[in-house]
């Protein structure tokens, strides 16, 4: 069975590709249904992996995934997962036909590819490997310098619906200059936080001006996309890229 999946919209390269899944198409049932890809929320474990045949072969890949074992950390794999894997959040590559991925179920991926098509890479951006520097990271394990990189958006929790603490906002400004404008205080004396807004910060800061992607919300867009926030337990989509 075909499923169902949004390619990333951005003017990449020649033989670069990019894309998120769609929670439709799989095998997985009650809370996980139907496309999980997340092989850590206790879905049964032959229908995950029914779920990423289909996922390779709806999506066209040339090899399978470079799985990370995602801790919201800053730890950057090369070419290769880490062994032994302390936890990884983002996966860099020169290689061709080989593709790293990231799960996410409202935290924030982030594509990117040199403009050249020689190099891509993926980051897992929840709001603490955001905060953390995870993007800084992953730039700094890339050969390409970020004024030569592309960076793509994939789908995140928007604004609206993802409320966060003082605390959280307050991390954000004691590490990033400018990071306030992205919390909206609301009614409830806490604050409507801006992942996409505080990501673009980050990478135009690091000298990434070509980002592209942002618009979608996990959170509001239920048929589409698992959302941990809105539903708590949930499967996770995939988001994915390589170059030929």
């Amino acid at each position: 069975m075909t499923i169902s999946w949004i390619e990333a919209q951005w003017p990449a390269p020649t033989g670069v590709r990019a894309g998120t899944t769609l929670r439709y198409g799989g095998v997985s049932k009650g809370i996980y249904a139907s496309l999980n890809l997340g092989g850590h929320v206790d879905d049964d474990a032959a229908s995950v992996d029914e779920n990423r045949r289909r996922f390779a072969e709806s999506c066209g890949l040339p090899a399978n995934p470079v799985w990370l074992q995602q801790t919201h950390s800053i730890n950057v794999a090369i070419d290769a997962p880490l062994s032994p894997d302390p936890g990884t959040d983002a996966f860099v590559t020169g290689n061709s036909n080989t593709v790293g991925v990231v799960l996410s179920a409202d935290c924030l991926p982030v594509v990117f590819a040199a403009a050249e098509g020689n190099e891509v890479a993926i980051a897992h951006a929840g709001w603490r490997g955001l905060c953390g520097g995870i993007l800084e990271a992953t730039l700094a394990a890339m050969t390409t310098a970020p004024a030569g990189l592309l960076a793509w958006l994939g789908p995140a929790i928007s604004q609206s619906a993802f409320e966060v603490g003082a605390e959280v906002r307050r991390q954000f400004v004691d590490r990033q200059r400018g990071a306030a404008r992205h919390f909206a205080e609301n009614g409830r004396g806490r604050y409507q936080a801006d992942l996409y807004g505080l990501a673009k910060q980050r990478l135009g800061k690091a000298g990434v001006t070509a980002v592209f992607g942002g618009d979608r919300c996990t959170w509001s867009e239920s048929r589409e996309f698992f959302s941990y926030r809105r539903d708590g337990p949930c499967g996770r989509m995939a988001t994915f890229v390589y170059r030929l």
